[in-house]
């Protein structure tokens, strides 16, 4: 008896056309997976839509209806054998016709199908399957007028999407581009069998001390298989194996091991991943087998009372160790199918910067399960939403029904990843109801009136995906929405929120993020320009020298955020001292605002994680690591992979161990009866933050320099040793900003002239808090500079000096011999340089393959900062250039 056979269809094999349009032509596919506007642009029909406004030229496409077709030879079948056509994701409303018959029509482009096709077959001659694609976009306006009842309504987009299981960032969105696509965007492929493991699954149970661990292995048979033989490897070695009965299509069996290799977020241990194997037999004969990798770990989260304050906890637990998680937000990467490399790339960037968690937002799809494997090989927690946005959803018979499927389906594709730790109803939806005033009471526990009120989705978030993730995933965290809890989605005391009082809702000074704060913040952010190679790639030909300027209408038309041009302008105008020209300055000058902003939100929140009892914020996850097409946005790396310089402040903020230093401004009157005779002083708030698992005792040394005197000061009272505890914030000092610069001495006079006031000396002073080991090894620094920087004084420096290195040492003999790689780059100045930024000047390759580890540092005169490279020999200094504030 053969065992079970997956045919492909050759993606030579696939043509397509438009369906209601006679004259159009039959034309090979670009690739397979694919989507209609790949195939359109392949062939020269459309435009490149992230060119320029070309994006307008080709919204025909989502309003016409088109055909894919397939020719493909009969497989040889034996007596008994099955045929089924499987569609892991057809886009969205599709009818497909095999030899004429119509075998399947679909309305989700998330729910994967399957076709018995055996009595649909030529024998002996090639088959014929033909699937034509519908306009979602018409579906759903059609769909909107039988159910004028129903308060339809969204953010972002047309409010038909809502009424369509369709991505909903395909109808556009407010950091990327509408196109409403089709097309099979998932595998097509044929299988013959006679029996198979029609799914393999398992749950995990880990006792609190670690010690051991329950596996629990089983497997759904479709067919006339008599055994399976279960078996549990690690590194290729088998620690486990057992041949069970079937019983009713159904077979299982528990493993269990007293030294479990545990899998843990890449900041906190390894990442073993274990395969689980089944073997589909009868009599003897192997007739299918499958394979799940998963890893063991333990995974909560926590919501109880906190010592001295409001509310409760939401915060990961992992193995037992609570995680500050900071990390980013993922929207989809692409309108068609992503390659796994890609997704790689994409997640290693995210585990090289330090971050531990990315959300997988709903407004877009469940992701390829490259995605996933990159996340559970790399350690990176998943926060996964249901694919519901920013709207309100309708819930009639029809819908609810494939909403149920496609949780089910989607559910059981995902649920071994060891990296998913959460599941979320939707995004932003009980926010939008808030908004929008409609009906809701938290207080009413009967579902059925839920239907009846303006906001019936919520059948679908507190009932629907609740009963799904209760029978299929018990084990993992279910959250109704993201934000959500409290007393409103607001609610900074108990849940998750959404912190959008920067940038949008009340646009507050990003240096308050600490008055800013929640339990558990699961987006905020702030918009930068991608690098100028971005911007480049999108002005058209012909036009870049007419649009290469930040207000073209081509560039604003790169910015979908609505009111983009005054909030950016309003956050450049407070902070930073910034030019229109040339452009890259001007972008420059965007990213470091970026950078500093998010910085501060990281660097203040991470100082609420103060330990058991104290864990006033537990998490924070940026708007966002990614782009799906070049533009300006919230991104900290754009579309191509290039990182912004708020990518490299994150990853600092995000080391193991951190200082904080926050200035602050005190107005003391001379007494109680005057407002004229005041006394302004600056202070410093200077912390740790220690996110390791071990107690840290580095050396600790504070310097100061005045940007106007040039007067450069070591406060040797406060080098001593400190007592960094694990995994939670310390507060070191609380310390005036001295006179003149010196600290405790004497003030000695300054220059003739050099300054106002007293307070404006103290302005004038940057402050750096350096830390070491006991072996004398760097470990963190910090630097406060004058805050808004535009009243910052900035010297010109007389040379920064650049000197590439292959070795660790740092002296006066550098081990840097010419065409050696170089590993290092050690940055110096004559004086102080806010944002510091390595750009390589090679006009042979603009987008070259140098990569740094770090970028956009603040230097103070006589540092030497080290900032790894890849891609130079010693040697190269001249392929370099800098760029930095005021320049």
């Amino acid at each position: 008896m053969p065992a079970r056979k997956v045919i492909p269809i050759d993606y030579k094999k696939w043509t397509f056309c438009q369906a209601d349009d006679p004259a159009s032509k039959w034309l090979p596919v670009s690739r397979m997976p694919t989507n209609i506007h790949l195939d359109l642009q392949h062939h020269g029909i459309i435009a490149d839509p992230y060119v320029g406004k070309q994006e307008n030229d080709c919204q025909w496409v989502g309003e016409s209806k088109w055909i894919y077709k397939a020719v493909f030879p009969s497989p040889e079948l034996t007596f008994g054998q099955k045929a089924v056509l499987a569609f892991d994701g057809l886009d969205t409303y599709a009818t497909v016709v095999l030899n004429g018959k119509e075998i399947l029509k679909t309305k989700d482009m998330f729910i994967p199908e399957r076709v018995d096709v055996l009595y649909s077959l030529h024998s002996g001659k090639e088959n014929v399957l033909e699937i034509t694609f519908d306009s979602t976009y018409l579906i759903g306006k059609k769909i909107v007028e039988q159910y004028p009842n129903h308060k339809w309504g969204c953010w972002n987009g047309d409010p038909s999407r809502l009424a369509v299981r369709k991505a909903q960032y395909h109808y556009g969105w407010d950091w990327g581009c509408a196109l409403l696509s089709c097309g099979p965007w998932r595998s097509v492929f044929l299988e013959v069998y006679h029996s198979r493991i029609s799914d393999l699954y398992f749950t995990t149970h880990i006792e609190k001390p670690l010690k051991s661990a329950e596996v629990v292995a089983k497997a759904d048979i479709e067919g006339e298989g008599e055994e399976v033989k279960f078996e549990i490897s690690i590194d290729g070695k088998t620690v486990g194996t057992e041949t069970i009965k079937i019983e009713n299509g159904f077979a299982t069996t528990t493993f269990k091991t007293n030294s479990p290799k545990l899998w843990y977020p890449h900041t906190y241990g390894q990442q073993p991943l274990y395969v689980l194997k089944a073997e589909l037999l009868r009599s003897k004969c192997l007739l299918d087998t499958a394979s799940k990798r998963f890893g063991l770990r333990r995974a909560e989260v926590i919501q109880r009372k906190l010592e001295d304050s409001p509310g409760t906890t939401f915060l990961f637990e992992i193995n037992n160790i609570p995680i500050f998680c900071g990390g980013s937000n993922w929207i989809p990467g692409e309108f068609g199918p992503m390659d796994p490399p890609k997704y790689h790339d994409w997640i290693k960037m995210v585990a090289d910067g330090n971050q531990v968690m990315i959300r997988v937002w709903g407004g877009g799809i469940f992701e390829d399960n490259a995605f996933y494997e990159a996340c559970d090989e790399m350690g990176v927690l998943v926060w996964q939403d249901f694919l519901f946005a920013c709207g309100n959803y309708p819930a009639h018979q029809e819908f609810l029904a494939l909403v149920k499927r496609e949780a089910t389906e989607n559910v059981k594709l995902l649920r071994h990843h060891p990296s998913i730790v959460i599941w979320a109803g939707n995004n932003e939806d009980y926010q939008y109801c808030e908004t929008e005033d409609l009906k809701y009471d938290p207080n009413d526990p009967n579902p059925e009136s839920w239907l009846k009120t303006t906001f019936p989705a919520r059948y679908t978030y507190e009932k629907i995906l609740l009963e799904v993730t209760k029978e299929l995933i018990p084990g993992t965290f279910y959250h109704y929405g993201s934000p959500y809890g409290g007393k409103d989605t607001t609610d900074p005391h108990v849940g998750d929120i959404h912190q959008w009082n920067i940038w949008h809702g009340t646009q507050e000074k990003y240096q308050d993020f600490d008055k800013l704060s929640g339990r558990f913040v699961s987006e905020f952010g702030m918009e930068a320009y991608p690098n100028i190679e971005t911007v480049e790639v999108y002005l058209p030909k012909g036009r870049s020298d007419i649009d290469r300027y930040p207000q073209s209408s081509t560039v604003e038309f790169h910015n979908k955020a609505t009111g983009n041009e005054r909030r950016l302008a309003l956050y450049l105008a407070e902070n930073i001292p910034y030019t229109m020209a040339p452009f890259e300055q001007y972008i420059y000058c965007t990213q470091l605002m970026q950078a500093e902003c998010v910085s501060s939100a990281y660097k203040l929140w991470k100082r609420q994680w103060q330990g058991p009892g104290r864990e006033y914020c537990s998490g924070a996850l940026v708007w966002q690591i990614n782009d799906v097409w070049p533009g300006q946005s919230w991104s900290i790396v754009d579309y191509y992979l290039r990182p912004k310089l708020a990518y490299y402040a994150i990853k600092r903020e995000l080391r193991p161990v951190t200082l904080g230093l926050k200035r602050t401004v005190h107005t003391i009157p001379a007494d109680k009866y005057t407002r004229a005779y005041t006394k302004t002083i600056h202070k410093i708030q200077l912390w740790a933050c220690n996110l390791s698992l071990e107690t840290s005792r580095p050396f600790i040394l504070i310097k100061s320099h005045n940007l106007i005197t040039g007067q450069t000061s070591t406060w040797d009272d406060l080098k001593y040793k400190l007592d960094l505890p694990p995994n939670r914030s310390t507060e070191i000092d609380d310390f005036e900003i001295s006179v003149f610069g010196h600290y405790p001495d004497e003030p000695t006079k300054p220059p003739d002239g050099a300054f106002s006031s007293a307070e404006e000396e103290q302005q004038q002073t940057v402050i750096a808090a350096y830390i070491w080991d006991s072996d004398g090894e760097f470990v963190a620094r910090a630097v406060n500079w004058p805050e808004p920087l535009k009243y910052a004084h900035l010297p010109k420096p007389k040379e920064i000096k650049l000197e590439l290195t292959n070795s660790l040492r740092d002296g006066p003999e550098l081990d840097s011999e010419p065409a050696q790689d170089a590993i290092a780059v050690i940055v110096s100045s004559d004086v102080a340089v806010k944002g510091l930024c390595l750009e390589v000047m090679d006009p042979r390759n603009r987008d070259s393959d140098v990569v740094f580890e770090d970028n956009c540092v603040d230097l103070m005169p006589e540092d030497r900062v080290h900032i790894g490279v890849k891609g130079l020999k010693c040697g190269d200094e001249g392929r370099l250039k800098v760029r930095y504030l005021g320049m």
